[in-house]
């Protein structure tokens, strides 16, 4: 058995799932020439909502983070999150935007590109996995790992076989919601073998208490990396504690090789940063805890708070229990699909309407709208005609794939941002966040320019909420 790997996940999920992903570059920076020298697989640092923040929140460039970062790791992959043809967006993009986006992200110091689609449609994968592969990076497809009838060992067999035939470099299975437990990650992973030889990754997070006890059961049914974080923002909403799982497996077959003093360093380092975001309420004790509820009604974390807070705006605090009833039966509505971005929002949002209106699709999103149309792509299971017809309303659903419906959009972007455009990398800002980007690039022309940082600014920069 070869030894397990470990990708680190503290510069990007981690913090991105316990503080709302907002630790500045500024701290990463002093503790990236110890962490190269650990033995990672990789080191998960970008994408995700990270390019977001960066613009958003903390008034930084993402694509100088992810130069920075590479400066430092010279011996360590860098590795990013990608949403197949969202990209980091929320929305489809035309091809030609994805293929840019990928060579970029190469070009500026990334290696491993973790590619995912919330419905688990290959088709939505397809382009982003082929630029990877043009450009000399190492393709990984994510599969998000949920439950339901249609979510059979044999379906995860088939998608694995699909996954290897698209040409991935590796496989990883993305239990957003923590909700593979230990006996179905041995079945699981056994199943996926069958499928592929690809190296098997493990992602997961530690939400209902299972993760440690699940990434032992996946390691020896064969996988082959596991995804941890550095102590102090490990555990809770986040993954597993990279010390703890490399001391569990010291001594064992399976022993990762790495070094315990060496990540004890890199966790002291961290430590006093998780009390500061303690202190400043950005590291909230509700997200540090674990909760076995969510495998009743596979709701993750980020969609819970964000029921609870629509039904607390619309002053319908008392219809929680209701809500969370119904999620499940507008997920099978909406044919079975993963609950991951943007999906999660789609049906935790739906449930909401269903229940306050007092009526079931009474009042439906435009994002729901754009769901059963099949502009997202194509569900596990056919969703519930009745349904489909309530909301389209004699609209054919869409069959093929969402992004052939998408003309060219690159030279449009590049026509629209070429008044901020100060580097190529801009243009695909602008395109994913095109307002938040423009107010970014307004923000940095005066910094260069020497306009003085307001005291606000300065404090959001440091500690935003």
């Amino acid at each position: 058995m070869a030894k397990v790997k470990i990708t680190e996940t503290v510069l990007r999920d981690a913090h991105q799932s316990l503080i709302a992903t907002r630790m500045p570059s500024e701290l990463m920076e002093p503790i990236l020439d110890q962490m190269d020298e650990v033995g990672y697989h990789a080191v998960e640092c970008w994408g995700g909502a990270t390019f977001d923040a960066c613009l958003r929140f903390l008034k930084e460039d993402p694509w100088e983070r992810l130069r920075m970062l590479k400066r430092h790791f010279k011996n360590t992959k860098l590795q990013m999150l990608f949403r197949g043809q969202n990209i980091l967006g929320y929305n489809h993009y035309a091809d030609d935007v994805v293929e840019y986006f990928v060579e970029k992200s190469i070009a500026n110091g990334i290696d491993i590109i973790r590619i995912f689609d919330c419905l688990n449609d290959i088709r939505n994968l397809e382009t982003a996995v082929k630029a990877c592969n043009k450009e000399g990076g190492h393709a990984q497809i994510a599969l998000c790992y949920t439950l339901g009838d249609a979510y059979t060992l044999e379906y995860w067999e088939n998608l694995a076989r699909e996954v290897e035939s698209l040409g991935a470099d590796s496989l990883c299975i993305k239990d957003m919601a923590g909700l593979l437990l230990p006996k179905q990650a041995t079945e699981l992973v056994e199943a996926l073998k069958k499928g592929t030889k690809l190296p098997i990754e493990m992602h997961t997070h530690y939400t209902t208490g299972m993760a440690s006890m699940t990434y032992l059961k996946a390691i020896e049914a064969g996988a082959d990396i596991i995804d941890t974080a550095s102590t102090p923002f490990a555990m809770g909403t986040s993954q597993p504690s990279t010390d703890v799982m490399v001391a569990a497996l010291q001594g064992t077959e399976y022993d990762t090789g790495l070094d315990l003093d060496k990540l004890i360093a890199i966790s002291n380092y961290f430590q006093p940063y998780r009390e500061e975001c303690i202190k400043s309420g950005l590291l909230s004790t509700k997200v540090l805890g674990v909760d076995v509820k969510a495998l009743k009604y596979q709701v993750p974390g980020g969609m819970l708070s964000n029921l609870i807070s629509q039904l607390h705006q619309a002053g319908k605090d008392d219809k929680l229990q209701e809500v969370l009833e119904e999620v499940p039966r507008v997920r099978k509505d909406f044919g079975e699909p993963p609950l991951v971005t943007p999906s999660s929002q789609i049906v935790g949002t739906q449930a909401v309407m269903n229940v306050i209106a007092g009526e079931r699709y009474k009042m439906v999103p435009k994002e729901s709208y754009k769901l059963v149309a099949g502009e997202f792509g194509k569900t596990v299971k056919p969703m519930n005609p009745e349904v489909v017809e309530k909301i389209l309303k004699g609209e054919k659903q869409m069959t093929d794939r969402p992004a052939d419906h998408i003309a060219p959009q690159l030279k449009k972007f590049e026509e629209e941002a070429k008044e901020w455009t100060r580097q190529p990398e801009d243009v695909l800002s602008y395109a994913l966040f095109p307002q938040v980007a423009k107010d970014f690039f307004e923000y940095r022309d005066a910094q260069k320019s020497g306009v003085a940082l307001s005291s606000a600014d300065k404090a959001n920069k440091a500690y935003p909420v």
